[in-house]
This record gives structure tokens, sequence and C-alpha cells, in this order.
């Protein structure tokens, strides 16, 4: 009892152990533990505020339920997450997104709805983190457990990743939609504008094959075709992110959607992979000047956004070829993407004043096809915790 007694005391007054013990919890069970008094709960809070290193959550294998595999990969590791997500961007791949399942107690093909997968997957998140979600052809993620963990091509099959991004000081992140009517005065709303600390724009286009497409995607890029500002992502199969203020118009028209990254402290360089990239010499040549921009690899996140026409068929039978050497220039960064039907982006860095292809005053070719962009954002020098 007296033994009991002590045990009782040192949780409930001294801060260091209670906040020590409380470290080893999940974000789910921390929020849980926040709620049994107000020691816990400030506890609670410090720990939340050390959590700022990106995590995320992977499917790769089809699973036997009549729901993408990412909605049940996202349910069971949210319990095991350790930060508190308020920006969410989750892509899965197009065809068993919204295609058929087998229902085996109704004996015939059952065909998915976007719009239930969707709101399975985001009612799994917390209410009021910003969601950005997005189906494509194929998909690039990184395995769940450490960055180090080798990525993968899947171009056809079930796959899919949420990249969860908590409060980063001095990161701000915002996501932007415009559909149909381009309006210049919401590229200021959305932070693109007349923003000194804006580094890095994705930008992602849905529905590109309507007419009117191209042009009202020029309309936005032209204004952040600078050369301080990091532009790349492709254009995806569809919008599912229920989150989205037009997500009503999404279906009928085409749209630009994307995450607005800014802060004095984030870092970016992006490569454009042409059509004279053609094997494994030219691949690792690219990488190289990646490589060269000297981007911090701690807490620091890989894109990679191909064409369709890339990927083991391009480079004849040598799968995965691209994400390989990725890996091999830079081990210990999660690389995560997509297989679209267009890339945007050129080569640049922003790091200092320092470009790393110099165009004069002539814009950058940011539209492409047949191509792959890579692209490293890093977040600051933050020691988070790993998921």
């Amino acid at each position: 009892m007296e033994s009991d007694g002590k045990g009782a005391y040192v949780l409930s007054n001294l801060a260091e152990v209670v906040e020590r013990i409380l470290s080893f919890l999940p974000t789910k069970a921390l929020l849980r533990a926040a709620c049994v008094c107000r020691l816990w709960r400030e506890c609670a809070r410090r720990l939340l505020r050390t959590q700022q290193s990106v995590a995320w959550v992977s499917a790769l294998e089809p699973g036997p339920s009549d729901s993408h595999s990412l909605v049940r990969a996202l349910a069971e590791e949210l319990e095991n997450v350790h930060v508190l997500p308020q920006t969410v961007l989750y892509i899965a791949d197009a065809e068993t997104f919204i295609g058929y399942e087998e229902c085996h107690r109704q004996k015939r093909a059952r065909k998915r709805n976007s719009k239930e997968t969707a709101i399975a997957l985001e009612k799994l998140l917390p209410k009021r983190c910003q969601v950005l979600g997005l189906v494509a052809p194929g998909i690039v993620v990184t395995p769940m457990g450490s960055s180090s963990n080798r990525p993968k091509e899947i171009e056809d099959g079930e796959a899919g990743f949420a990249l969860l991004f908590p409060k980063i000081d001095g990161v701000k992140i915002h996501t932007f939609h415009f559909c149909k009517v381009f309006d210049e005065s919401k590229l200021t709303e959305s932070g693109l504008k007349n923003n000194p600390e804006l580094r890095v724009v994705l930008l992602f286009v849905y529905n590109s094959w309507k007419p009117g497409a191209n042009r009202f995607l020029n309309q936005i890029i032209n204004p952040l075709n600078e050369k301080s500002i990091i532009l790349a992502g492709g254009y995806v199969e569809s919008l599912t992110s229920l989150t989205s203020e037009n997500n009503t118009e999404a279906g009928d028209s085409y749209g630009v959607v994307g995450l607005a990254f800014s802060g004095p402290q984030l870092q970016s360089a992006t490569v454009l992979l042409d059509q004279d990239v053609i094997d494994e010499r030219t691949v690792e040549a690219a990488m190289q000047r990646l490589k060269a921009a000297n981007i911090p690899e701690h807490n620091t996140i890989g894109f990679m956004f191909a064409c369709v026409g890339r990927g083991y068929q391009y480079y004849k039978t040598k799968r995965n070829l691209e994400a390989d050497a990725f890996r091999k220039f830079f081990p210990n960064v999660p690389l995560f993407g997509f297989f679209g039907h267009g890339e945007i982006g050129c080569d640049r860095i922003v790091t200092g004043n320092f470009i790393l292809r110099e165009c004069n005053d002539i814009k950058d070719d940011l539209l492409h096809g047949y191509t792959t962009v890579m692209t490293l954002i890093h977040l600051g020098s933050t020691k988070a915790n790993q998921v």
C-alpha cells in the first residue's frame, strides 16, 4: 500500500517522470492519457510539440475486403503513429480505388464507390486537419517502418500511401484548389502570391483531358514560375478529397490542387529526367545532379512524378530502376509519388541564391510528357521522433 501511494504521488506530481513515460505512447494513446489530469495534459502538449517529423502509412498489397487496402492500413497503423497530423496527402491507385472487387457472399462483382472509399479513409483522420486525396494510374511508395526501406514503383495492382504532416515550427503548409474558373485573388489567399517565404509548390491536375484544362493550368503556374520557388507535380486521374471546398464541382470539371510549403528553413531541389534518360547510367547521372544540391537528408521527403509511359516498359525489362537509383544516392530519404498522364517540373534548386540551371529571364518549361520529375523537400533540422 505504501509503494502504491508513492507511485501515485510520482505520477500525479513529477512532470519529468510523467513526460518520460508518456513519450513512449503513440499519439492516439497520448491524447487519451491527456484526459487524466491537468499535469498529464500539460505533459502531453509538450510532447506533441516535439513530434515534428513527417510520418506515413503505406499499403502495398490488396486486402480481402471490398475497401481499398489503404483504408485498412490507415485504420491499423494510426494507432501506432507518433504525430498529430495537421495536413494529410493521400494517393491511391486509380484502378482498384474505383475498381471491381469480388463479393463472395453475393457471388458477383461489386463496383467500388470512390466517394464511399474516401469517406471511410478520411473518417479515420483528425477532423481539423487539411486533407488532399488523389488517385493516379500507378503509385511510388516507401514501405512503413524506416525511411531507409526500398521504395517501390507499383505500376499495376493495389497500392497507396498517406503522408501525415504534423505542425512543424517554422513551416506552413496550405492546401489549395482552383476549379474551372481562375481567380487571381485566390493565389494570395492560398499563400501562392505575395508570400516571400513560399519555397515549394506541389501541383496536381485532374481531368486534364477536358478542353481548356491546359490553358487553365498555365494561368496558375505562370505567376509561380520563379527561380526562388520549386514547382513539381503531375497529372492525376481524379480528386477524391472530401475536405476541398470545390469538391462538388470536381467530378464534372478540370482543376488544379496542391500543397504550398512556406518557411525560411525549407530547402528543396528538383531535377527532370527527360526522354534522353533511357538507362541506368543516365538515370544515375540525373540523381547525381540532385545530390549536388546538397540538401540535408534528415527530415527530408522525396517525391517522384513519372509518366505512365516510363517504368519497366520504358527501361525494357528493368523494374524499379528510377526508385532504386534514388535510394542509391539518398538511402535515408523516403520516396513517394505516382505514375500519371503528364509531369510538372524542371531542374531547379532553392538554397540561398543558387540555381541549378540558369535560364536568364526566360521562363522554365514546366509541362512535360514521357519524363520523370524527382524532388526533395527538407523541412528543417528538427530532431523529432521518427515513426
